[in-house]
């Protein structure tokens, strides 16, 4: 099954790749604290800080330093965080990548495994508001292959500031709502957290672009510089054949509307209100036009379901 992600939004920190560690201090001196990279300026939640190189052998297993602690709640699996972060190799003294700069905080779903393993397992736990600063060893990070301008087997240093989890609802809920129109697909009503069932009709498709209600809830309206939190089935019109799904892997998607490349789902999600069920029936021209994107071939009518769980 293609994975639609990918085709959907512009990648700003490629983090993804296929027990935490010991509780050592180590010897600090004025570039180490607690056996990581001391915060040499911008130490406080919500400055961009500026970290020192490392000192000596990096931490073998994961390392979380607590900097500041805050007063919000737990995060847990499955939850939706959205955080600042900065990141820097054990051995160097320039960052590789940070959401300071860019002025846009990073969305990730805990556990999901949309991240390296080390923040996944990093960031469990902590409470939200809380700086903390992680030592990643490679084989939570990215490996022996290294990603980008980050060597093979490289320790990682993050410091990463929590701004808020949200609790992930397993379905869409709401007021069902009529689907009378017989030349349009039928979409299932179920909110058990399992895929709704999606039909397409064997009848010529819209050429315009059709965003309706399957479950209308009560939540406010998605905006287009939300980032929203999803499950969705995706299948072709020309066959009804699913090609990608987020209940496949059990794992929401998150969509910052503003990096949607995908015109049509991007306009058929304004609007609409959190926690309903959608559908939305793309034409070429708010989809990929005629230019084939993993084996979907060119000019090809898009048909998608989608729960729109939450907002970040």
């Amino acid at each position: 099954m293609r994975r639609l992600a990918g085709l959907l939004v512009v990648p700003l920190l490629l983090l993804s790749t296929a027990a935490c560690g010991s509780d050592d201090k180590g010897s600090d001196s004025a570039s180490m604290k607690n056996g990581l990279p001391a915060i040499t300026a911008g130490e406080k939640f919500g400055e961009k800080p500026t970290l020192a190189k490392g000192e000596g052998d990096p931490p073998k297993e994961l390392k979380v330093n607590v900097i500041s602690e805050g007063k919000g709640a737990v995060t847990k699996k499955g939850d939706a965080l959205q955080v600042n972060y900065l990141g820097q190799a054990w051995d160097s003294t320039t960052p590789f990548d940070n959401s300071f700069d860019r002025g846009q905080p990073f969305d990730l779903t805990l556990g999901a495994g949309q991240v390296i393993k080390g923040w996944d397992q990093g960031l469990e736990g902590q409470k939200v508001g809380s700086r903390i600063e992680i030592g990643i060893p490679p084989e939570l990070g990215y490996g022996a292959q290294g990603q980008g301008d980050i060597k093979p087997n490289a320790t990682l240093v993050f410091v990463v500031d929590i701004l808020k989890a949200v609790t992930i609802p397993k379905s869409a809920t709401g007021t069902p709502v009529a689907q009378d129109d017989k030349d349009l697909p039928k979409v299932g009503t179920n909110t058990d957290g399992k895929a709704p069932s999606l039909t397409v009709p064997k009848t010529d498709p819209p050429t315009k672009l059709v965003s309706n209600y399957v479950l209308e809830a009560n939540g406010e309206a998605v905006k287009a510089t939300d980032t929203v939190v999803v499950n969705y089935v995706a299948a072709l019109w020309k066959d009804g054949k699913v090609f990608d799904s987020t209940y496949t892997t059990g794992k929401p998607a998150n969509f910052p509307l503003e990096q949607l490349t995908l015109k049509g789902l991007k306009n058929g999600l304004v609007g609409k209100k959190i926690g309903s069920r959608v559908l939305i029936v793309a034409p070429p021209s708010e989809a990929f036009g005629n230019e084939e994107k993993q084996g979907i071939p060119k000019n090809s009518t898009l048909v998608f379901a989608v729960d729109i769980l939450t907002k970040m």
